[in-house]
């Protein structure tokens, strides 16, 4: 069981033993190897260093994986990206940095990869990224930065997430030593990733220029809301069409009972005109016949009709509301 020291913390063991050297490595078979990963995971995930670090530790790590990854999916550029993979370099004692990239190396969906072997993969990680919180800040701010240097990682940040500060270093091309990256307006380029880093509302966001890079909760969020949106129209859109089409029938509506009306009256001035009386109860019936086709027949017949009994003659008076008309 590792020792807590005096701030509460567990150190990382200091037991762990270097990487095998490139020519040991190879001379090994398959299950040594995977004996010797096994133990080197094992002893760099130590349950009570990770429980100190909390949920925010984690969030830091994973948000800035999903971010990447997304990015760089849009792009159409490759890279891989591990959080806390052990990385093995040959005769180096491994380390598991919080986040890992590497350029033009591809990620299989199911990545069977237990670590990073520098002499396996022919590369070293190009981009590493620390999240300190209540770790121990000379391993990150100190002995790491010596370290990565001096096995030629071009580019290390940190996130100090307690101060809310990022620090970052590269390497010149030549160099042993970093040099320390200087910011612009708050901002640090990642020359490897092509993208900045900030912090913004108290969170490390990579940017491209002045936008943050999206992340998959928020992607997710957007596409709910443009969904949300068309939803929205195509119900208003759904309204303003009932609405049109019941602006629609109320015309056709009115233009029938104006043909009916008139042609109610062309029957009245019809029988006026040839001097044949019309009673009240007749005049009645014309004007409250709401259908055209029955009117038109009783033009017809007003034509040649004695009387309005001709007129109507076989159809008995209309009761009850009125049925819809159709042009006769």
């Amino acid at each position: 069981m590792p020792q807590r020291s005096k701030d509460g913390l567990v150190p990382p063991p200091q037991d762990l033993p270097a990487a095998p050297t490139a020519e040991a490595w190879r001379a090994m078979t398959p299950d040594e190897q995977l004996d010797f990963l096994v133990a080197v995971n094992e002893a760099l995930t130590v349950p009570a260093a990770l429980m100190t670090e909390g949920r925010r530790h984690k969030k830091a790590k994973s948000s800035a994986i999903d971010a990447l990854g997304l990015h760089f999916r849009t792009i159409g550029r490759t890279v891989y990206l591990a959080e806390e993979m052990a990385v093995l370099y040959p005769g180096e004692r491994p380390f598991s940095p919080d986040v890992l990239a590497v350029l033009d190396v591809e990620e299989p969906e199911d990545d069977a990869r237990m670590a990073w072997v520098v002499v396996d993969e022919g590369k070293g990680p190009d981009f590493v990224l620390e999240v300190l919180h209540r770790g121990d800040r000379d391993k990150d701010l100190v002995e790491n930065v010596e370290l990565y240097a001096r096995l030629g990682i071009p580019e290390y940040f940190v996130y100090d997430r307690a101060r809310q500060h990022i620090h970052g270093w590269h390497l010149v091309p030549g160099a042993s030593r970093y040099e320390r990256k200087v910011p612009q307006l708050g901002h640090y380029r990642s020359s490897v990733l092509g993208v900045d880093l900030a912090i913004l509302d108290d969170t490390l966001r990579f940017l491209s220029g002045e936008a943050p890079l999206p992340l998959s909760a928020e992607l997710i969020g957007r596409l709910r809301g443009i969904q949300e949106n068309l939803e929205a129209k195509a119900e208003q859109a759904e309204a303003k069409a009932e609405q049109a089409e019941a602006k629609a029938e109320q015309a056709e509506v009115k233009a029938e009972q104006a043909e009916a009306k008139g042609l109610g009256e062309a029957v009245l001035a019809l029988l006026q005109a040839r001097a044949i009386p019309v009673s009240d109860e007749a005049r009645a019936r014309l004007g409250s016949c709401a259908e055209t086709s029955t009117l038109r027949r009783w033009m017809r017949r007003a034509t040649t009709a004695a009387g309005t009994d001709e007129v109507f003659a076989g159809e008995a008076p209309a009761t009850g509301p009125a049925v819809k008309r159709t042009p006769g």
